[in-house]
């Protein structure tokens, strides 16, 4: 991919973006109204892959238990073996465990509480960044245990946080690092390796957990090569469906003490898994690995699903580029006046595909609904809301609307949107 423009990206042709687009439920259509819409809410739904509930309601039609050892047992084994493989896939696990919880906020917080609960040390750290499942686990437990929290600040003009800024919270006390991979207001990614190394240097065997819900849809990550002791993800945000969360558990992390049964070989796994989300795990890295292969040969499955997960990026990089800056017919965000977007790094290959923005003279909640009006999905993100608070206040910015398209969207649905925004802006002046 040397010959790409990493920083601009490259849009899908239009053949291949129609049969991405074929692959996912309500793309452009309201699921209740049916009327066209632009849905900009990725970041807090997402859209879904027809395969993965086919395939979820499919499997999870069996009565059969997976715990037996007739035909349709078996099958169901395989299933739920082939649904762990592809999550190694994901997060090109080559040791350690996956954890499957109902949500990826219960998995971090088992993460999180078996390092502090078990691991010797005064003090854990954690960032402004995080995502409520994510900081107040640590605060929890920080709580519990009787440690420091102690809280990384974050950085204005990047919308992430700096690694020397986490390592500076860092010492031979500390017994845990978590930290979130990308954020889900600013779109900042994170710089994980560096975070990493810089940590480890000021403690070797600290333990390191990371929040990827937000940009695993959008990358792919290396547990391997990062060496980090547990990352989650939400297969819901992922073109996947809601009742899951998943987690990677390193070999040292899974060995310290968690619930279990003691009747069983040693495992993260209490009770019976649903073969129905391993399968819809599956489909998920069938799809990306099916993008993969438009464009490289291989039958090795990483090297499709991150090839697939690249051309997912360049692709969201290129709609960003246009919703931004626009073209001489339809201005982007930057170029429309009475339009503040926020944490606007020029660097467009440290940022997801998330923006935040505002009206002048116009509430957040009040452009969410004027956007509503014009059939387009966005969501406010408030000061106000334990959701938002904590990273909104770090920046110093009362709200912001947040718009989250997903690469299955098109050039013409960020005309739409532009279109509307210059409409509802001039419609402000005209008060």
């Amino acid at each position: 991919m040397a010959d790409l423009n990493m920083q601009e990206g490259q849009l899908f042709s239009d053949k291949l973006l129609k049969e991405v687009n074929d692959k996912f439920y309500y793309v452009n259509q309201d699921p209740i109204t049916k009327k066209k819409r632009v849905f900009f809410d990725n970041a807090g739904g997402a859209f879904r892959l027809k395969s993965v509930l086919e395939s979820y309601q499919k499997v999870d039609a069996i009565p059969d238990c997976p715990e037996r050892k007739h035909e349709v047992a078996l099958h169901l084994q395989e299933i739920i073996a082939e649904g762990e493989r592809d999550s190694r896939i994901i997060f090109n696990a080559q040791d350690g465990k996956i954890l499957t919880m109902l949500t990826a906020s219960r998995a971090i917080f088992e993460l999180v509480g078996a390092v502090a609960e078990t691991i010797e040390g005064t003090n854990v750290v954690t960032t402004d960044l995080e995502h409520p499942s994510s900081y107040d686990a640590v605060a929890y437990y920080a709580q519990k245990t009787g440690k420091e929290l102690r809280v990384a600040k974050t950085n204005p003009v990047t919308g992430g946080v700096d690694a020397d800024e986490i390592a500076s919270l860092i010492d031979e006390n500390t017994c845990l690092l978590n930290f979130i991979y990308a954020s889900n207001i600013s779109g900042a990614i994170l710089d994980v390796e560096e975070i990493v190394k810089a940590a480890r240097k000021k403690k070797t065997d600290l333990y390191i957990t990371v929040d990827a819900v937000q940009h695993i849809p959008h990358g792919h990550v290396d547990v391997s090569k990062l060496e980090v002791d547990g990352m989650n993800f939400a297969p819901y945000k992922f073109f996947g469906n809601r009742g899951s969360g998943i987690a990677y558990v390193s070999e040292r992390l899974s060995k310290l003490p968690h619930p279990e049964l003691l009747a069983k070989e040693p495992t993260w796994q209490l009770g019976s898994p649903a073969p129905s989300q391993f399968a819809a795990i599956t489909e998920i890295v069938d799809y990306v690995c099916w993008l993969g292969s438009n464009f490289i040969i291989t039958d090795d499955r990483r090297e499709l699903f991150v090839e697939g997960m690249d051309r997912i990026k360049l692709q969201e990089r290129a709609l960003m580029n246009y919703m931004l800056k626009g073209e001489s017919e339809v201005p982007g965000l930057r170029n429309i006046r009475g339009v503040n977007v926020y944490l606007d790094h020029p660097d467009f290959t440290k940022r997801d595909f998330i923006v935040a923005m505002s009206f002048d003279n116009l509430a957040c909640e009040d452009a969410v609904k004027e956007y509503a009006k014009r059939d387009i999905i966005v969501y406010e993100r408030l000061n106000s809301s334990i959701y938002s608070k904590r990273m909104l206040d770090s920046f110093g910015i009362e709200g912001c609307i947040r718009v989250s398209p997903l690469h299955c969207q098109s050039i013409e649905d960020m005309q739409v949107f532009l279109k509307a925004t210059l409409e509802i802006a001039e419609s402000i002046k005209e008060r």
